[in-house]
């Protein structure tokens, strides 16, 4: 049932106008940094490899140091975990761009700095998951969420387009330099958060040697509370399975299939369509309630696998965009409606590594998911094993509503005006949905 909101804006603070800037500019900025990269890097060797090793030495770290990542994020004050991330990347960012302006690469050069960057990423995701509850109340994050979506899903409209028209203008360094500019901004941004707001409860100042002696025991009260929370573990392992058979399949057959329905330039109109269809449900989400927000957003969830279903049978170009746009509009509910969950039914000083957790087994099976695509397509014809994966993404988004965990979690409504998050632990999954 949808019902509208009637909670004042997130922008009404000041802490979250300053947060939702800094994310404005370094969305853009980031948006815009892989098209540059890839053409960047091709260009300077013409060798595919090279960026391969580039692309892989950045993820090896993202998905090496997220628990720590985590953990850190939950002991130290996240906003200066934040700036530090930010300023680091800004650095990073900073130095490949003038080694491709100036005519200096080098592989191993690029890759290392690559993989400084992956591993400032594996800081700042799970900061960023757990500051958002400490700039808004419980009864504004779902908007809080769906303006900071509108951000993310619009830059992926015009960042990649803006980053190709720098390309052919200037070369891929300038859209990197522009990359690290951004991440100078949004430090500066952050750093105007309020100091109050940034430390989670009951972490305190911590020397640094005991936040090394306690990082293991904070690791294991992470998982405990992860394991511990009867609807989060299973939506997790769903969508590793969805990533599983969906994300290597969409990067790898999506252009080829593509274009023998169209043209070359169809994967690009097909992009743009669901970006589009993200785009409108995150602006709809901010007016809108849903009483059931988790299970709301995992049934959403299943048309994320449609665009497979649709290119594995072959329809013609037009319905391909529509369902496209659809499917966008699947993955907008989905990450907005992911993240308010955990948001509202997490304790705050459990929740960046909770989200770390969420994050590692989500994402731990793309790179398996995206060696299987090459065999799979020569065993059965890229049309079939097309068709499969859509068919096995719409399952795994499925299985999470057969709990009643997930079908009845329930959703802060306007009318409960707390600015206080949950303070009691994570329900255990004995009883899992209640508070």
């Amino acid at each position: 049932m949808l019902t509208p909101p009637t909670s004042a804006s997130p922008l009404r603070r000041a802490g979250f106008r300053w947060f939702f800037a800094g994310q404005t500019v370094s969305l853009l900025g980031s948006s815009m940094a892989p098209v540059a990269l890839a053409f960047a890097v091709l260009d300077a060797s013409g060798r595919a490899g090279d960026l391969g090793i580039v692309l892989a030495v950045r993820m090896v770290p993202l998905l090496g140091f997220l628990l720590i990542g985590g953990a850190v994020a939950d002991r130290l004050p996240r906003r200066a975990v934040l700036v530090v991330s930010n300023l680091g990347a800004a650095l990073t960012q900073g130095a490949v761009a003038t080694l491709l302006l100036t005519g200096h690469y080098a592989l191993g050069t690029i890759a290392g700095l690559e993989f400084l960057n992956g591993l400032l990423s594996a800081f700042t995701t799970p900061a960023l998951r757990g500051l958002v509850p400490e700039l808004v109340p419980s009864d504004q994050l779902q908007r809080a969420n769906a303006l900071l979506g509108t951000v993310r899903n619009g830059s992926k409209v015009l960042g990649p387009s803006m980053s190709g028209l720098l390309v052919v203008a200037t070369g891929g360094g300038a859209a990197i330099a522009i990359d690290a500019f951004s991440y100078l901004l949004a430090a500066g941004c952050l750093w105007r958060l309020p100091s109050r707001a940034s430390t989670p409860p009951g972490s305190g100042a911590d020397p640094a040697g005991a936040a090394r002696r306690h990082l293991a025991r904070d690791l294991r009260e992470g998982w405990s509370a992860f394991r511990g929370t009867g609807w989060l573990w299973p939506v997790t392992l769903a969508f590793c399975g969805l990533n599983l058979v969906q994300t290597g399949t969409w990067q790898i057959l999506g252009p080829e299939l593509t274009a023998r329905a169209g043209s070359a330039a169809t994967w690009g109109l097909l992009l743009s369509a669901r970006g589009a269809g993200m785009l409108l449900m995150s602006s709809v989400l901010y007016r809108l309630y849903v009483r059931r927000l988790l299970a709301f957003s995992q049934l959403m969830s299943m048309l994320v696998g449609l665009p497979l279903l649709a290119l594995g049978v072959r329809l013609p170009v037009p319905w391909l965009l529509v369902i496209a746009f659809v499917a966008g509009t699947g993955s907008a509910v989905s990450s907005i409606g992911w993240d308010t969950s955990l948001q509202e039914h997490v304790p705050r000083r459990l929740l960046s590594r909770v989200a770390a957790y969420d994050d590692l087994f989500s994402y731990i099976a793309i790179p398996i998911g995206q060696l299987s695509v090459g065999p799979a397509s020569a065993a059965f014809g890229p049309y079939t094993a097309t068709t499969v994966s859509g068919l096995a993404s719409v399952a795994f988004a499925a299985l999470p509503l057969t709990l009643r965990s997930v079908r009845r979690l329930p959703h802060s409504s306007p009318e409960q005006r707390t600015s206080e998050p949950p303070t009691s632990e994570p329900t255990p999954a004995t009883a899992p949905g209640s508070r």
